[in-house]
């Protein structure tokens, strides 16, 4: 059984082992997610060279050698062969680095979902190793029903986070609150102001969510 987990990766050095689409979709990850990212494949993609001319990466187009995992806080091991992923599981291991295997994910010590991003919310998806394609197929279902207008939506509800903790004591009642504030009525309406239907600062914001609440309460 996989445990699931977010992690902080900003700033983690990172090795990713091959240079086609797989390692191409790994370093777009890791690079949203801050990561300090190397690349060593004997061919790399258009997009990884750019990337590494931009400076936002940095890439070796070679085999890889055991001497790139120096360093290294993760690994994956995305190579088109199996043969070398396992090596590179091998090295990883010994040296105790946590590594991902793109073509083997049960065999490796981590998995890395299906994930669609919406500012600060995150769905991320996993069959467990057993079914990629499903864990994509779900993503996607997920990023048509939750669109981009949901990151708006998080900065809604952390302001509202923020303005409960400043002027609401009671806990119960902050608790209600921010119970509330996630009710359908309630992110519909977060969703109008995403849609620029109509606008509120953050006391507005309270004081909107405050009849709601009220309105369940009294429902």
């Amino acid at each position: 059984m996989w445990y699931p987990v977010m992690l902080k990766m900003r700033d983690k050095r990172c090795l990713v082992a091959g240079g086609g689409p797989v390692a191409e979709r790994k370093t777009a990850g890791l690079l949203d997610a801050g990561a300090d990212v190397s690349v060593v494949g004997p061919r790399l993609t258009a997009k990884l060279r750019e990337w590494a001319a931009s400076g936002a990466i940095r890439a070796a187009e070679r085999s890889v050698e055991a001497s790139d995992l120096d360093g290294a806080e993760f690994v994956f091991a995305a190579t088109d062969r199996p043969e070398v992923n396992r090596w590179i599981a091998a090295e990883a291991g010994a040296r105790g680095i946590p590594v991902n295997l793109a073509d083997d994910g049960e065999n490796g010590d981590f998995l890395t979902p299906a994930v669609v991003r919406r500012g600060d919310l995150v769905l991320a998806v996993s069959a467990s190793g057993a079914g990629p394609a499903l864990s994509a197929r779900i993503a996607k279902e997920l990023g048509d029903r939750y669109g981009p207008e949901y990151a708006h939506v998080l900065n809604v509800l952390r302001a509202l986070r923020k303005e409960i903790k400043a002027n609401v004591s009671d806990s119960r009642e902050r608790k209600r609150l921010l119970g509330a504030a996630v009710c359908d009525e309630a992110i519909e309406r977060w969703l109008r102001i995403a849609r620029g239907e109509e606008e509120a600062d953050s006391a507005g914001l309270l004081r909107i969510l405050e009849r709601i609440a009220n309105g369940i309460g009294n429902g």
